[in-house]
């Protein structure tokens, strides 16, 4: 009986390294928070990654689709019964993240005879201004972080995460429109999707965008925008992919 605490320590060690596995060559998301809003951006080949939550709210995510939609319903469910017993100005991130889904990401983690949940996570929530805004990272075993605004890059691979944020931010300007921005969150994605690396040498930018406009060309670009400036309740609306891809741009959203 001594020895059971280090068989459950080597059976978690196992597990991790077993999701870790499964997640490998799972496609990256990405959020930006910008001046009008928070951008949310994924590559789907299947079932989709960028998805509406509450009025507020929006998650992406990488990982299997059952387990996917398992947590966006979860994050559905608890932010409409947060609506539902105080008010829909009450629903909070911080709360959907720190008393709700990891609470439950963790529990799942931990007991070994259920299957863990394959996938990664963010979230984002919409403030008044863009340093009222919140992004939140959730990992499959329950572990998150929260930060203010900024830039959220989801991908199976930490130091590549790292370095793509970190480039991110250096590109990033105030004054870019949507479709700017969204490229720029697509050639970090490309790169962060064929493992290269962000520091050094990069690859010049004609490269990198022939490498993510070849690598999207049998996929679907999804893109979901939480407009500050909408006067309706519900901030999220979709945004068009073709305006990345040689049509006429869309007018930058309102």
């Amino acid at each position: 009986m001594t020895d059971e605490p280090y068989r459950w320590l080597e059976a978690i060690g196992n597990r991790r390294e077993y999701v870790r596995e499964q997640l490998k060559g799972g496609s990256p998301v990405l959020l930006a928070s910008r001046p009008e809003g928070i951008l949310l951006m994924g590559v789907a080949r299947g079932q989709g990654k960028v998805f509406e939550i509450h009025d507020r709210h929006a998650m992406a995510a990488l990982g299997h689709p059952a387990d996917i939609e398992r947590i966006r319903q979860a994050a559905i469910d608890a932010t409409h019964l947060e609506a539902f017993t105080r008010a829909p100005e009450d629903v909070s991130l911080r709360r959907l993240v720190s008393f709700g889904l990891s609470a439950q990401l963790k529990q799942n983690f931990e007991q070994l005879f259920t299957a863990p949940v394959l996938g990664e996570f963010a979230f984002a929530e919409l403030g008044a201004t863009p340093p009222e805004d919140l992004l939140a990272r959730v990992h499959f075993d329950g572990t998150f972080a929260l930060r203010p605004g900024g830039v959220l890059v989801v991908g199976p691979d930490a130091d590549l995460e790292a370095g793509a944020t970190r480039w991110l931010h250096s590109q990033l300007d105030p004054s870019l429109s949507w479709t700017s921005v969204a490229r720029l969150l697509l050639e970090a994605w490309w790169m962060v999707s064929t493992g290269t690396p962000f520091d050094g040498t990069l690859p010049s930018a004609t490269e990198r965008e022939q490498g993510w406009r070849a690598a999207t060309a049998d996929a679907r670009i999804e893109l979901g925008w939480l407009n500050r400036r909408s006067s309706r309740t519900a901030r999220y609306e979709p945004l068009d992919s073709a305006a990345l891809n040689g049509s006429p741009p869309l007018p930058t959203p309102p």
